[in-house]
């Protein structure tokens, strides 16, 4: 008997959920195991989209590799502190890739290299800063807050912009690239995530509450330029999902798009917060 869509959906959402809280709340290696599976996945879907619906071609296995490479050597880097000898892999597919297109004879090589290069900056690169996160609680100890706190602010600001939104919005946030966004969801959304904060900042002082509060902030204003870039990508490329790995969600990209582009600029805040 067929599963109605729905209860598939909660099921598949409540999977899902349960592996990355598990694998973050655990220890390192089980993290380590379930983001770099979500780098590959994510990578696959991208290039996936690429050669399919932009129409250009790319040796996506190698790629995806190319990402699992940077993910672990940055785990590497940050659990072990260890040198740039941990990127050596990684410099190894980048010196690969290039000289790749001197023999596979592409009408284009400059657009099969900027889609390959693309995928790395936009989700290789930042999914990897993962590591930092988890490693920059105690420098050189495993800790999941940030990461958690990371999600979870993106989580509640999804939740509670989609609930404002429906009962009050009226102004459209971004109608070019998502005409179902408005200010008034932006708005809730965001004043629930950077109250959420106020818990962290109560179980974790090791950063005051106005800089949990920052934190938040940078997450949701962030998480939502994520959230409407990865829909500029399917907008531009004509499709409504970046794949279907997920049953009644869609990809794991689609999961993961507000992330992508908080986690560098939660790499900077910390940054600069312990610098100061």
């Amino acid at each position: 008997m067929k599963l109605p869509n729905f209860i598939v959906r909660v099921l598949a959402g409540a999977l899902f959920v349960g592996l990355l809280l598990g694998g973050i709340l655990i220890n390192e290696y089980t993290f380590a195991i379930i983001f770099s599976l979500i780098t590959a996945l994510s990578l696959y879907e991208f290039y996936g989209l690429v050669e399919k619906d932009a129409k250009v071609p790319v040796v996506k296995v190698w790629n995806v590799v190319g990402g699992f490479f940077l993910f672990l050597g940055t785990f590497h880097f940050f659990a072990y502190e260890s040198t740039i000898i941990s990127f050596v892999p990684y410099i190894v597919y980048l010196l690969l890739l290039f000289i790749s297109e001197l023999y596979l004879k592409r009408e284009n090589p400059i657009q099969s290299l900027a889609y390959s290069i693309l995928g790395q900056l936009y989700i290789a690169a930042p999914l990897s800063l993962t590591n930092y996160l988890v490693f920059s609680y105690e420098p050189g100890s495993y800790h999941y807050v940030y990461i958690l706190a990371l999600l979870i602010f993106i989580w509640v600001n999804d939740s509670f912009a989609y609930l404002t939104g429906m009962a009050f919005g009226k102004h459209r946030l971004f109608e070019r690239i998502s005409p179902k966004k408005s200010w008034e969801g932006f708005i809730g959304g965001a004043v629930f995530s950077v109250a959420s904060s106020l818990i962290f900042a109560h179980f974790f002082p090791n950063l005051s509450t106005p800089i949990w509060l920052g934190f938040a902030a940078i997450t949701v204003i962030f998480g939502t330029w994520g959230d409407l870039f990865e829909s500029l990508i399917k907008r531009t490329l004509g499709v409504k999902d970046s794949g279907n790995m997920i049953p009644g969600h869609g990809g794991i990209l689609d999961r993961f798009d507000s992330t992508i582009l908080a986690i560098p600029a939660i790499f900077v805040y910390l940054s600069v917060v312990s610098a100061i």
